[in-house]
């Protein structure tokens, strides 16, 4: 009885400590940078965010329907086992090896998800499986903002996708696996292949209704099919490796549902993901704070342990956030509670001095 109850104990205090860790992360991306372009560049980065103090690096390894580190997957789906750029390398090893050496953890961030292309509508993956494209109420392929989406409903992307991240997590001593607002997403102007709609029709829904991408129980339906998958990914990643993280970085509540259908306070709900980092990406001070505010009515106290906001820095349009504006957004977060943040991206913070934080925002 005496050992039952001391066991109880010892896990309770590992799961507070568990959710109460402060991560303090950044994306590492291969566009508009060039930390993965050799080592030495990775092993310069990582200094340079150890000296910032951060914990936690989200490195991109699927972007534009390519890896960055060679994948026997990607060889077996497309004859083509890494982005040619980096032939020969294997960025994700040596940032793992880098990172690992100064006590920094490594994330594979699965950044396109469920978008195979960027302004390509004759890609590889078009060409090879057609049958995968997603397609919108007018029956062309679904493309939103230059991006170019599976049917994330589709058995054949949901499988090559688990497939991917089980390999990551089988060949790599990784920390953590990440979806963000492509995984598990899709724009809610998808979903409109005959077999969906029919499926969609068959487990009671007004398939009438489905002729509006956002009617409520058709974004709903949807919304829940993706959350399923994320569930998935969780399982499956745990089953592997039960220390490895499972993150998501989904745009902001209600709009990430309706507009990509990403119902990620149920994730939360139900238990399938470790930690969440919203993108609360503001351009000034009052718009941040405003949105910490909605965030905290949206989460239990319990959930918000699990939550750190996504911080923009920069934008490929030229916009870069001041030291002084980047120094307000973490003093917001404390005083909302959130005792860490990751920021987008890397290039920003790359060009500051010194550590991000203070005694008063550690």
């Amino acid at each position: 009885m005496i050992k039952k109850f001391i066991f109880l104990i010892a896990s309770f205090i590992s799961l507070t400590a568990f959710s109460q860790a402060p991560i303090r992360g950044v994306w590492i991306t291969n566009t508009g940078s060039t930390v993965l372009n050799s080592r030495q560049q990775i092993r310069d980065a990582v200094m340079q965010c150890k000296d910032q103090g951060l914990t936690d690096l989200f490195m991109v390894v699927w972007n534009n329907g390519k890896t960055m580190f060679p994948s026997q997957v990607m060889e077996q789906y497309v004859k083509q086992a890494q982005d040619p750029v980096f032939k020969g390398r294997d960025p994700l090893q040596e940032m793992i090896e880098e990172a690992h050496a100064v006590g920094l953890r490594v994330h594979a961030w699965m950044e396109f998800g469920f978008s195979y292309s960027y302004k390509d509508s004759l890609s590889v993956w078009n060409k090879t499986y057609p049958g995968w494209a997603g397609r919108n109420a007018k029956g062309h392929h679904l493309q939103k903002n230059g991006f170019y989406w599976w049917n994330a409903l589709h058995p054949g992307p949901r499988q090559f996708l688990k497939e991917l991240v089980e390999e990551i997590v089988m060949r790599y001593d990784i920390d953590g696996i990440q979806g963000d607002d492509r995984l598990p997403a899709m724009p809610s102007e998808g979903g409109y292949e005959s077999e969906t709609v029919h499926a969609y029709g068959n487990q009671g829904g007004d398939q009438q209704g489905a002729l509006d991408p956002k009617q409520a129980d058709w974004v709903q339906w949807r919304a829940d099919k993706l959350s399923a998958f994320g569930q998935e990914i969780y399982q499956l990643v745990k089953s592997h490796k039960a220390t490895c993280l499972v993150t998501w970085s989904p745009s902001i509540y209600p709009w990430s549902k309706q507009e990509y259908l990403q119902d990620w306070p149920t994730w939360l709900r139900d238990g399938y993901a470790d930690y969440i980092f919203p993108q609360l990406y503001r351009y000034n001070a009052d718009a941040y704070e405003k949105l910490l505010k909605e965030l905290n009515l949206q989460l239990t106290p319990d959930q918000r342990r699990k939550v750190f906001p996504g911080v923009l820095t920069s934008l490929g349009d030229g916009y870069q956030a001041s030291r002084t504006l980047l120094n307000r957004f973490i003093e917001l977060n404390r005083t909302y509670g959130y005792n860490g943040e990751v920021f987008f991206y890397y290039e920003t913070l790359n060009r500051l001095s010194g550590s991000l934080y203070t005694e008063t925002t550690k």
